[in-house]
Formats: C-alpha cells, sequence, structure tokens
C-alpha cells in the first residue's frame, strides 16, 4: 500500500510546536505518529477537556478530532498552492471518561483534489471506542499576497 502523505518527512515535534499557541496545545493534544494512511494522536482527560459531571466534553473530542482531520489533509496537499479548511463535523460520543488519556486515529475515506473526507476514532487506554466521527475538508488554492 503506497502512502497518502505528498508530505513525506514526518516530525512529530515539528507538527505539535506547530499547534503552539493555539486550542490543541490548550487541551494537551499531542501528535504521536503516523502510518502509510493514518494519522494519531493523544489527548488528556483533565479539567481542560472536561464538561461539569467529570466527563469528557463532547466538544473536546469534537475539538480533537478536527484537529487530527485538519492536520491529516494539511500533510496531503501543496502546502505553496494549496490550504485546507474544515467544512463539516459530526461526532458520535459513544462512552464516557472521567480521567486518563485519550488517542485519536484519522484514517481518509476520500482525498480529492477539491475536498477531503476523514474518519476519526478516539479510544481509551483499554481500547474501547469513546467516540467515532467524520470530518469534511475543503481543498482550497492558496491566494497569492494582495489577492482578494
Amino acid at each position: 500500500m503506497s502512502s497518502i502523505w505528498k508530505q513525506k518527512d514526518f516530525d512529530a515535534e515539528a507538527v505539535n510546536a506547530l499547534c503552539s499557541g493555539t486550542m490543541a496545545e490548550w487541551l494537551g493534544i499531542q501528535f504521536t505518529g503516523r502510518t502509510e494512511r493514518t494519522l494519531e494522536a493523544t489527548m488528556p482527560v483533565n479539567e481542560r477537556s472536561q464538561q461539569p459531571y467529570g466527563l469528557l466534553h463532547g466538544g473536546a473530542s469534537a475539538a480533537l478530532l478536527e484537529t487530527l482531520g485538519s492536520v491529516a489533509s494539511s500533510l496531503c496537499i501543496d502546502p505553496e498552492t494549496q490550504i485546507c479548511v474544515g467544512m463539516e463535523i459530526n461526532c458520535n460520543h459513544l462512552r464516557g471518561k472521567k480521567d486518563g488519556w485519550v488517542r485519536g486515529v484519522a484514517e481518509p475515506l476520500h482525498l480529492g483534489s477539491t475536498s477531503h473526507v476523514w474518519e476519526i476514532k478516539i479510544r481509551d487506554e483499554s481500547g474501547r471506542l469513546v467516540c467515532a466521527g467524520r470530518l469534511t475538508v475543503a481543498v482550497l488554492k492558496k491566494r497569492k499576497t494582495g489577492e482578494s
């Protein structure tokens, strides 16, 4: 199976550095690796990602899903001529999680010239499915400086 990545060199540390000062950093999302077709990241379940009942907040799961899918798309495009932006997200919250961490894995369902669709599954430390979702990303031509 051939790699889907246009950007062949993957440095988790560099990808994590790109997230500095963003929601991903605030939530503690850390990219941990990739395979020929998947990208993965972890997120702690703590006071930053919990809702008032002490469970993992659905919005935090959605943020992990969107972060994973958006970064995955950015690794599949030509950054000199293209950008990618999220268009639609769907999340099914399947299991509560009170503490520890979760791991998300993004895998493409579709990699077209103008859109990407990612399936992302979030699991707990025991491998139990916590959340499953799908992200649609638009692939756009990068505007030239001064272009409106």
